[in-house]
């Protein structure tokens, strides 16, 4: 059985399923500082579905497009600069057009605009 897409990973499965190991995964989170997954009691990490994206991400441009640590923290907070919307400095993703096998809107896409603004708000 599978998780849901838009379910939160332990270490353990982020690691499993995208064959990096753990200990890697605990350094890029010293090296990446936008990388911040849930730690609950005992230090236990829960990767949320952006901070899989933000692995998937750093595996992307250290160990296929060559970047080296520093230029890939380069890449990625010119990226996020560039995500940064005019209203208080909200990140502003625009929406993927992804649909699911029954032709509706995927509710990941909701959930993940529902914590942005969830965030933004206790933020605010």
């Amino acid at each position: 059985m599978t998780k849901d897409s838009g379910a939160f990973r332990t270490i353990g499965e982020l690691s499993k399923e995208l064959n990096i190991k753990p200990h890697i995964l605990r350094y890029w989170e010293d090296q990446f500082g936008m990388l911040q997954p849930l730690k609950r009691a005992g230090s236990r990490r829960h990767y949320r579905p952006e901070d899989v994206e933000m692995v998937k991400t750093i595996n992307r441009l250290l160990n296929e497009e060559g970047y080296t640590i520093k230029g890939a923290r380069k890449s990625l907070s010119s990226r996020d600069k560039s995500l940064v919307g005019a209203s208080h400095g909200v990140p502003v993703v625009p929406m993927a057009a992804s649909v699911n096998d029954d032709g509706g809107v995927m509710v990941n896409e909701l959930k993940n605009i529902r914590d942005r603004l969830s965030s933004a708000l206790s933020q605010a």
